[in-house]
């Protein structure tokens, strides 16, 4: 592990640690992938985000879905937890709140397979920045 002497020492670190992980979002969501954010915040893990987390991981996988699966964390959300944010490639991000197994695998079959929006969409209360 490295010293840190210096607040440059600090900076650069920083700077290195920043690039590594855009790089490293890039990377895991080129244009064709479908993203998914599963929050897991505290109120997220104690409705159950982290078996939503598995469940969709498993089934994507099963299903043959190019797609990402991200722990991330609360969005402020916590009357409708979990939540899940579905990205489609060149779309805008959709929230869903209140899944449960049956919804996460209605959002895969009928919006990921087919672009049908179902029930259970929360507006967006913030501002994407590039």
């Amino acid at each position: 592990m490295k010293q840190i002497r210096t607040l440059a020492d600090l900076i650069k670190i920083k700077d290195e640690y920043l690039s590594k992980s855009k790089e490293s979002e890039k990377k895991d969501a080129p244009g064709g992938k479908v993203r998914i954010r599963v929050h897991m915040g505290t109120s997220g893990i104690a409705s159950g985000a982290r078996a939503i987390h598995d469940f969709l991981t498993i089934e994507l996988e099963k299903r043959n879905i190019d797609a990402i699966v991200i722990k991330t964390g609360d969005m402020g959300y916590c009357f409708a937890e979990p939540t899940i944010e579905v990205t489609l490639p060149g779309e805008e991000p959709v929230i869903f709140g209140n899944v449960d197994k049956l919804r996460a695998d209605e959002i895969i079959e009928k919006f990921i397979k087919n672009g049908e929006y179902v029930e259970g969409i929360l507006p967006v209360n913030y501002q994407i920045i590039n």
